[in-house]
């Protein structure tokens, strides 16, 4: 008997062809006001690293390095350079989204701070130009808990999708019994780092 067809993969998933990771903002300066901040960039370094073990697209940006400093260190090592904005959305970075439209990249998912100032006004702006945006929520944050959670809140409203870091992990992932299932596997066993 053959072996019946998989259902077909429902268009709410992202996959890793089909996706870019941006990282917003997460500056050094910035960094020490943000509630939970070593486990904000814990998490978007796995994300990183998923990304890169499995071919999904990453960028990041800056909003005015001059005065908020460099990205983290640890993320800035993996993301490489980082175009700097002055707008509050990373629309003011359209190199970006252009390349990844040539790719054929349709959906994006959003990480980095703040959640209610430059990640939402760039999931509106991305959804407005006909993007699909996802935000992980273990992923983005603010310095106040109102305006993270009203962020979220009206993000979702909005029609962006909200995820966690690891369940992107594994809809990039797709399927186990891989190499790179194993190293996404291991990614996600990571111990959380202690907060001060």
């Amino acid at each position: 008997m053959p072996e019946a067809a998989p259902l077909p993969r429902s268009p709410e998933l992202m996959s890793a062809d089909d996706t870019g990771l941006l990282v917003v903002d997460v500056q050094q300066k910035l960094l020490p006001l943000i509630p939970g901040h070593r486990r904000l960039v814990w998490n978007i370094r796995r994300l990183l690293d998923g990304a890169q073990i499995l071919g999904v697209a990453a960028a990041g940006t800056e909003q005015y390095p001059q005065g908020l400093g460099p990205t983290a260190p640890e993320l800035a090592a993996r993301l490489g350079s980082c175009p700097a904005k002055l707008t509050f959305s990373c629309g003011g970075c359209p190199e970006i989204f252009r390349a990844w439209q040539q790719r054929g990249i349709h959906r994006v998912l959003l990480a980095g701070i703040e959640s209610h100032v430059c990640v939402q006004q760039t999931a509106f702006d991305l959804l407005a130009a006909g993007f699909r945006v996802y935000v992980a929520v273990d992923a983005v944050a603010a310095r106040h808990e109102i305006d993270h959670l009203t962020a979220l809140r009206r993000m979702e409203s909005s029609g962006a999708t909200l995820t966690t870091t690891e369940a992107a992990l594994f809809e990039w992932c797709q399927a186990a019994g891989t190499d790179r299932f194993k190293q996404i596997s291991a990614l996600v066993r990571e111990l959380p780092p202690e907060e001060a």
